[in-house]
């Protein structure tokens, strides 16, 4: 059963060029540090997203102090719906 098979739809490019790249690597230590790379690389974007909320004002403390005092068990129940 080929990758695309298993996830029910294609791969993207994006896709296609990380599993080439994979193909070259030899060693589980390989894979593993190009694993960081990647997991560094989108610890980063979402780092620079954040920072342009805060900057924007669009996040805050007092955003999140309002999320957590936020009664989640209610919210999404029918009859409290708004």
């Amino acid at each position: 059963m080929d990758a695309t098979s298993q996830l029910g739809r294609p791969l993207n490019e994006a896709q296609m060029s990380v599993l080439r790249l994979l193909g070259h690597m030899k060693t589980v230590e390989e894979v593993e540090e190009l694993h960081q790379v990647i997991s560094d690389y989108y610890r980063r974007k979402i780092d620079e997203g954040m920072d342009k909320l805060w900057e924007s004002g669009e996040w805050s403390n007092e955003r999140i102090d309002e999320i957590l005092n936020e009664d989640i068990h209610t919210k999404f129940r029918p009859e409290y719906a708004d």
